[in-house]
């Protein structure tokens, strides 16, 4: 049979391919994005996953074991509260809450604080010195603080706390982004550019930003992390999700009075957190050193 390639084109990963190639061969980073991907799934799909409203009581089956104890029950697989609810499906639910809140909140937050770190990066003189000074002041105060005072001021509740970790979290990605674009600024790549007749905006987006990817990226899994802890302390101390909330904080409020009688209801919100947590910081380590070694 005639072949008609006489020359074979020999087809060569593009940098993203390669850089996603190493991100699978670690490992750890590769657990991590599974486990982060799964929390992303539970979160889109609880009221469908979850065997139960996280609402709906039990009467009969008040403070029910989880099912691999000896008086556990198959269809109450991680058990029930002090008031007969599925501590499963409140987990599925509370997903949603704590972590999907957190993910859409750091993004937006992340979007506005970019764009005004690029502005405080690429602006000189007193509007630089008004940005310094402004972040320097807000950065003074950790973030906890002053959710908690922008709370004390809104009033408690889920949509306040919201607004409140939205307000933290945009001081942190103006200033890393901020110092990440003035470092840029001193290399010689970027004097090139500017001697090629390149005004500010086209180095800013086609110079500077695709170099200060990764550090956006670990900002990112950083502020997500943040937003997490922000949003289950508030609901903790009761000034965000209210007692009743299947929102992981606010389960961990409700078992305290329990934790020596189920223990539990206090346990397995806690373990779910962390592995949340851990698995979100460790993808963003991951994601950054791949990219990094991209641009090296």
């Amino acid at each position: 049979m005639q072949n008609n390639q006489i020359y074979k084109e020999v087809q060569y990963p593009g940098p993203y391919q390669i850089a996603w190639s190493r991100f699978k061969s670690d490992h750890i980073s590769w657990v991590s994005f599974c486990l982060v991907a799964t929390f992303i799934f539970v979160a889109v799909f609880a009221p469908v996953i979850a065997p139960y409203s996280p609402y709906a009581q039990h009467n009969e089956n008040i403070l029910h074991p989880p099912s691999w104890q000896t008086a556990g029950n198959v269809y109450f697989l991680l058990g029930t509260d002090d008031l007969g609810r599925d501590v499963f499906s409140r987990l599925l639910h509370g997903t949603q809450v704590t972590f999907g809140i957190s993910l859409i909140v750091a993004l937006v937050a992340m979007l506005v604080g970019c764009a005004l770190g690029a502005m405080a990066g690429m602006s000189r003189g007193l509007r630089a010195s008004f940005f310094n000074h402004l972040l320097d002041t807000i950065l003074s105060i950790p973030s906890l603080l002053l959710a908690i005072i922008i709370v004390a001021i809104l009033g408690p509740g889920l949509e306040n706390t919201i607004w409140a970790v939205f307000s933290v979290l945009i001081p942190q990605f103006v200033h890393r982004t901020r110092i990440a674009i003035k470092i840029e600024l001193e290399k010689e790549y970027v004097t090139a550019a500017r001697l090629d007749g390149a005004s500010d905006f086209h180095i800013l987006t086609n110079t500077i930003l695709p170099n200060i990817i990764e550090t956006i990226i670990l900002q990112y899994s950083l502020a997500v992390s943040a937003a997490m802890l922000d949003i289950a302390a508030l609901g903790f101390l009761g000034l965000g999700a209210q007692h009743g909330s299947p929102e992981w904080g606010a389960m961990l409020a409700d078992s305290i009075d329990l934790i020596y009688r189920a223990s539990w209801l206090a346990t397995l919100p806690g373990i779910t957190m962390f592995i949340c947590l851990l698995s979100v910081h460790t993808m963003g380590h991951g994601i950054r050193n791949t990219l990094k070694q991209r641009s090296e």
